[in-house]
């Protein structure tokens, strides 16, 4: 038997095994990684945490950046930061090694503005530690993402979504200021209306081909301790979707919002949608509503939703830093594809503590055969789409996947006219009217394709290109912490460039930074992978 058939054999062993290979060696695992990590960070935040030498740290970045530009020829290399591909949360794995890696040690928050109702942070803050900081003085960021692992500055530099942007749009519609050294040792402060507003644009979704993020001033918002959510089970593909649209306001930009709104996608036919308000707990019945959704022994919040497909509409209370990281425990719903009885009540209880199982620790176990194997035998992608094709959406994501749940988080796309950076505006059907916004939606797809787990035969590279032709061909576009499958030329298609090409020949990057297209594209020829993996056994 030759060796591709005793790789594919082994795979498929370990594929029918994964949550017993999982909960023996990669949790346990992971969590000594995590303490490990966490003791990493500890040592960052407060034995290193100077929030008053922000600027002398700042200025050794420089040094080192203006270093790198002074060597010869011979030696000039890109630069990229120091911070390795396993502590990001991308799926992909850039070459840094090709580049001058620069440490980018700003871990500090550095001023709360309750006037301005900002906050002023550096890179390496995450929404754990924003979260922890803002909560307990009664505020949040107008967009936290629900993983408690991301950076701001990674945020920032990429992108984020969440239920309240159906109010406030992408997470940079709520950056007040960047403070970025450039590729040739300069430090500018960016905003919207200064003279670098043609750099502000074209930030987001650079992913740190632009210049090093060194701080940020980011919105935040008033809140109240606890989120009332209501659960609205809803059969019917037409009716979901355009109940979605009704409390988002794609519709009427005069409508009261709720401040959040989400679905969960069971099947073409089912999904729950869910609508939040800030809210106290005033009474003894209300308090009786309290759930703490995100301890240790209680169901995957995704579980707890599909709980409700057979109830009435019903509503809880959710004390609040719990609601907006409710994903974090089962990562949405990915952890089921690695533990299938990770949802059994006796499991939650037993080992429910160990969960997630540590993106970093997952990468930094990645070996490049692991790598080649996974992105054909699972799907990882949030897509930007109009949600005035949400029922095409779902269609189509069945069609090329048949994976559910499926997650809808309605969002604002602004048209700032001629102030553009990479995201095309939207169309004149998909405006909202009497506004510059239309309203667009993230379809998040994750887990294992239907065929996969029917061990039929699915072609990964095929399915994922009949995706991006279909976002490409409505206005959409992915986000680029996952693996894409398009060439540059399709890309460039997908996204405009022209802005971002100008800011990169004017704030010295083409020599500096590696290319955006260069930075995000699969390190992997996923072509010639694919075709390896395309078949069963």
């Amino acid at each position: 038997m030759d060796t591709a058939v005793w790789k594919k054999k082994l795979i498929r062993l370990m594929e029918d095994n994964r949550g017993l290979i999982v909960l023996l060696f990669c949790l346990p695992a992971s969590f000594v990684f995590d303490l490990a990590l966490q003791l990493r960070n500890w040592f960052y935040r407060t034995v290193l945490s100077a929030p008053q030498r922000h600027d002398e740290r700042v200025r050794q970045i420089q040094s080192k950046v203006r270093y790198c530009n002074d060597l010869p020829d011979s030696e000039k290399k890109k630069m990229c930061t120091a911070r390795p591909n396993w502590l990001s949360l991308s799926t992909t794995f850039f070459r840094k090694d090709l580049c001058h890696k620069i440490p980018i040690p700003l871990y500090d928050i550095l001023e709360l503005n309750e006037e301005a109702m900002t906050v002023r942070v550096e890179p390496m803050v995450t929404v754990g530690d924003i979260t922890r900081y803002l909560i307990p003085k009664g505020y949040t960021l107008a967009v936290t993402l629900e993983i408690a692992d991301a950076t701001l500055g990674g945020l920032a530099f990429g992108v984020g979504m969440t239920t309240y942007s159906h109010k406030v749009g992408l997470y940079q519609e709520t950056i007040a200021a960047y403070e970025v050294v450039l590729g040739d040792g300069s430090l500018v402060r960016v905003t919207k209306d200064n003279e670098y507003s043609d750099l502000f644009h074209c930030l987001p979704w650079s992913h740190g081909t632009l210049g090093f993020l060194v701080a940020l001033e980011v919105q935040i918002i008033p809140v109240k301790p606890y989120v009332r959510m209501e659960y609205i089970p809803i059969k019917g593909q037409k009716e979901y979707c355009d109940k979605i649209r009704e409390l988002s306001g794609a519709m009427d930009k005069d409508k009261q919002t709720p401040d959040f709104v989400e679905a969960t996608i069971f099947s073409k036919n089912e999904a729950v949608i869910m609508v939040g308000h800030f809210a106290n707990v005033k009474n003894a019945q209300e308090e009786a509503q309290i759930n703490h959704v995100a301890r240790w022994y209680k169901p995957w919040f995704y579980k707890h939703v599909e709980s409700f497909l057979n109830k009435p509409p019903s509503q809880e209370f959710i004390p609040l830093r719990e609601y907006l990281l409710r994903h974090n425990r089962a990562i949405f719903w990915v952890v089921e594809s690695m533990i299938p009885f990770g949802n059994n009540p006796v499991f939650r209880f037993l080992f429910g503590w160990l969960l997630p199982p540590k993106p970093a620790f997952l990468k930094f176990t990645t070996t490049p055969g692991i790598r080649a194997m996974t992105f054909t035998k699972q799907v990882f992608q949030d897509i930007v789409l109009p949600i005035n094709k949400l029922e095409k959406q779902i269609d189509v994501s069945e069609e090329i996947f048949d994976a559910y749940p499926i997650l809808v988080y309605p969002c604002r796309i602004y048209d700032h006219g001629p102030h553009t950076g990479q995201l095309r505006p939207p169309r004149p059907d998909q405006m909202c009217p009497g506004t510059n916004w239309g309203m667009f939606n993230d379809l998040g797809v994750y887990g294992v394709p239907g065929p996969v787990k029917r061990k039929q035969r699915f072609d990964a590279v095929a399915a994922m290109r009949k995706m991006e032709k279909f976002t490409r061909d409505v206005g959409g576009y992915p986000f680029l912490y996952a693996d894409i499958f398009m060439d540059r030329k399709e890309f460039e298609e997908m996204f405009d460039l022209e802005a971002y090409e100008r800011v990169r020949t004017k704030y010295h990057a083409n020599d500096a930074f590696p290319h955006l297209y260069d930075k995000v594209k699969p390190e992997i020829d996923v072509i010639k992978v694919g075709k390896e993996y395309i078949d069963p056994l």
